[in-house]
């Protein structure tokens, strides 16, 4: 049987229901902050389109638009579990699918905007050593 959700005691369904005030108390101390500081107009205008986006799926239409945003800094809250959000990365959208796990974290962190570095062979004429190297 899976276990089910909690964060700092409290289950997905009451976080759900708790007052904004009371859920930031529950927040590590940076986002914390940063929530009682107040919303940029970024974040204000991707809270609204993620409400939007809720009564669209409680009233059983389907979404067309993706939820796309540029607010990489935004605190993941508990009203956004379950929507797609495409993060944008400096290049792209990346779809990030928000999950109950995620609750705390920032849209950021799930939209890396670095690709990892993968090193091959080097090429002829990339060393001194492969000017001796025999061509196949």
């Amino acid at each position: 049987m899976p276990r089910e959700f909690t964060y700092r005691g409290y289950t997905l369904d009451e976080l759900q229901q708790m007052s904004m005030d009371h859920f930031i108390r529950l927040l590590p101390s940076r986002q914390r902050r940063s929530l009682e500081r107040g919303l940029t107009p970024m974040q204000l205008k991707l809270l609204e389109k993620v409400k939007e986006y809720k009564s669209i799926m409680k009233a059983g239409q389907k979404i067309t638009k993706p939820l796309k945003t540029h607010a990489r800094d935004m605190v993941i809250l508990p009203e956004m579990i379950g929507l797609t959000i495409h993060v944008y990365n400096g290049k792209e959208y990346v779809p990030v699918e928000i999950k109950p796990e995620m609750i705390g974290h920032r849209l950021g962190e799930f939209a890396p905007s670095c690709k990892q570095v993968k090193h091959g062979r080097a090429g002829v004429g990339a060393t001194r050593s492969s000017m001796y190297v025999p061509l196949k």
